[in-house]
């Protein structure tokens, strides 16, 4: 027995007399949101074949699909990728940015970083995406000890909440395992600091392959991030296509039931074998995981 079925395993037996639910969880969590969730499959535009953003786009679409993730772009990309998928029926979801140093002990780098940070969600906006995607840092990169570094955080972020509003996008935090980064690990961290900042335009995100790694309960922790969740990664422990090895996503898709979850779920993996072919059986093995997730 894994420590996910062992904590599992004795939440039931503790839960039945301190009125939990068989998952574990409060018996008010395991109630149905007034939302309907929905299962939007995407994909980081590097993982679809496709000689350009438009082919990629028909074959995801083809697949069950419905949203291509972008890198790094800048406003006049943005433009473009719009322009390029135009009629197509597939929309942009979250700009994956990574690191930007908001926590660096240097004020300054601090200073650029929210710049940086301004002129991504002006990309997003123009492109019509969901959130820029934000690692405050990694563990190579300089700074603050979490507790200063998160005071910083709360102190910055606000006002560029407000920028992401008046921009018509988001930006998206993103806990990792504490292999990549020791500052952001566990999504009810990020829930607390984007409840912190009070601001409509800071919201956050969780990636199952991270997940597996940090957290006890997939559903518990979508549970805990709840209305700040905006963009979802998916990948198998192996951090292959879902499916590729026996990571389960039931868990963790009955937590997005419970929450009424209606953005993007996507890629973010390598793949064993032929994208053409394995990237389909991937996107079936989800839909098949959506649906065994009953809440």
């Amino acid at each position: 027995m894994d420590r996910r079925e062992f904590v599992k395993s004795s939440l039931v037996g503790a839960g039945a007399a301190a009125g939990l639910s068989s998952g574990g969880l409060p018996a008010a969590a395991a109630e149905k949101p007034q939302a309907t969730a929905v299962l939007k499959l995407c994909s980081q535009d590097s993982r679809i074949p496709g000689k350009s953003l438009k082919e990629k786009a028909e074959n995801l679409l083809k697949w069950g699909g419905v949203g291509l993730e972008l890198g790094a772009i800048d406003v006049n990309r943005a433009k473009q990728a719009r322009k390029e998928l135009e009629g197509t029926g597939a929309g942009i979801a979250a700009l994956c940015y990574g690191y930007i140093p908001l926590i660096d002990p240097d004020e300054e780098k601090r200073r650029k970083g929210v710049e940086s940070l301004k002129k991504a969600l002006e990309a997003a906006g123009e492109a019509g995406s969901t959130g820029v995607i934000f690692v405050p840092a990694f563990n190579q990169n300089p700074q603050l000890p979490f507790a200063e570094g998160r005071k910083v955080l709360v102190g910055l972020l606000p006002a560029v909440g407000e920028y992401a509003v008046k921009c018509g996008t988001r930006v998206l935090l993103e806990p990792l395992n504490r292999g990549e980064a020791r500052f952001l690990n566990q999504l009810a961290v990020a829930a607390s600091i984007c409840r912190d900042c009070k601001s409509d335009g800071i919201d956050m995100m969780g990636d199952f392959y991270h997940m597996f790694i940090e957290e006890t309960s997939d559903e518990g922790a979508f549970l805990s991030a709840g209305k700040y969740l905006h963009h979802v990664h998916l990948a198998s422990r192996q951090r292959n296509l879902p499916g590729q090895d026996e990571r389960s996503f039931v868990d963790g898709f009955r937590g997005l039931k419970r929450i009424g979850y209606q953005d993007y779920c996507s890629l973010e993996c390598g793949c064993k074998g032929d994208p053409m072919v394995e990237i389909p059986k991937s996107f079936a093995f989800l839909k098949s995981e959506w649906k065994k997730a009953t809440v």
